[in-house]
């Protein structure tokens, strides 16, 4: 895939491990300008991990650009990790992050549950957010989770028959609860084969046309792993959101700017959770890409995503 409109490749000035509680360790990287405006990239799963493309979205020569693994995910240690991995702990680790680093004020950028994360974290510490650039809005509810699990047969009854085909007959009358066991399995022959199935459905919907590179990436093992048991075990949990959720918490963050980038077949985080949201945040300003769906990569959105961090730059 063509990625032009996005900046050139660039590798981090500054790398490093930050211990954090319950054993887990947070990897952490610095890239672009070290005396920019800061920046902050939260990666989607939860349990996926960042990757080097994701730099390419923040111009080096002004943002001081920074990505960091989730508890879990990536590079962080231990890999699929459950203890005390919860929406609150993810939120401190990111303070924890932030005075480390030094900085007063970032702006968030944040896709599918990056999004979610980046509400949570604003709401929780409006005072050191300058804004946020969201994308394929995902907000938590048990209603987004079921589509995910099963609404998405509507328009992808092949990948979710593959899906829920691979789990025995008996157990496909709980869908989550059977995956959440094998992904927890100490057995790599047991756990390893779920989490590709559950990783390469996600992949499989995540965009507009058929893309084998996304595929391929999403069932690479050691992704595969981190995505899948991490996204479940927040699924099985409401995603550790308050009751309330996070559109009842819209008045913590109703003064701050925001840009919002959907693509309108966007399958897996459907349209109508962006109009949602937009409609609650009377600073935010919601971009319908019309040939995409969730995937960040996707042409239209990547070149909106580059667009709305440029605006950021410029004062919007």
């Amino acid at each position: 895939m063509p990625r032009g409109d996005l900046f050139p490749e660039i590798g981090p000035y500054e790398t490093g491990y930050l211990p954090l509680s319950s054993g887990h360790t947070m990897y952490w990287e610095q890239a672009g300008n070290p005396r920019g405006q800061p920046v902050l990239f939260l990666h989607g799963g939860p349990g996926a991990g960042a990757g080097a493309v994701h730099r390419r979205f923040f111009d080096p020569a002004h943002w001081r650009i920074v990505v960091f693994d989730q508890r879990g995910a990536g590079r962080s240690r231990p890999l699929g990790s459950l203890t005390a991995n919860t929406t609150p702990d993810l939120v401190a680790d990111i303070e924890i992050l932030r005075r480390h680093l030094g900085i007063e004020h970032w702006l968030l950028f944040g896709g599918s549950w990056g999004s979610t994360l980046a509400l949570a974290y604003a709401q929780s510490h409006p005072d050191r957010v300058g804004g946020c650039v969201l994308r394929g809005v995902f907000l938590g509810r048990r209603s987004e989770v079921d589509w995910f699990l099963h609404g998405m047969a509507t328009v992808f009854p092949d990948a979710h028959a593959r899906f829920v085909g691979f789990l025995p007959q008996s157990e496909r009358g709980d869908v989550l609860g059977s995956y959440m066991r094998r992904l927890n399995d100490p057995d790599p022959a047991v756990h390893g084969p779920a989490a590709c199935a559950w990783s390469v459905y996600e992949g499989t919907c995540s965009t507009l046309l058929p893309s084998p590179d996304t595929v391929a990436a999403f069932s690479q093992d050691r992704s595969a792993l981190g995505l899948a048991r991490i996204e479940a075990h927040y699924f099985v949990h409401d995603l550790f959101l308050p009751p309330e959720g996070l559109l009842g918490r819209m008045d913590r963050i109703a003064h701050l700017p925001a840009e919002i980038v959907q693509g309108r077949y966007d399958m897996v985080c459907p349209a109508t959770t962006a109009f949602e949201l937009q409609a609650a945040w009377r600073n935010a300003r919601l971009t319908i890409i019309p040939d995409a769906g969730h995937s960040a990569l996707e042409t239209g959105v990547r070149r909106a995503l580059v667009a709305a961090v440029e605006r950021f730059r410029h004062g919007r």
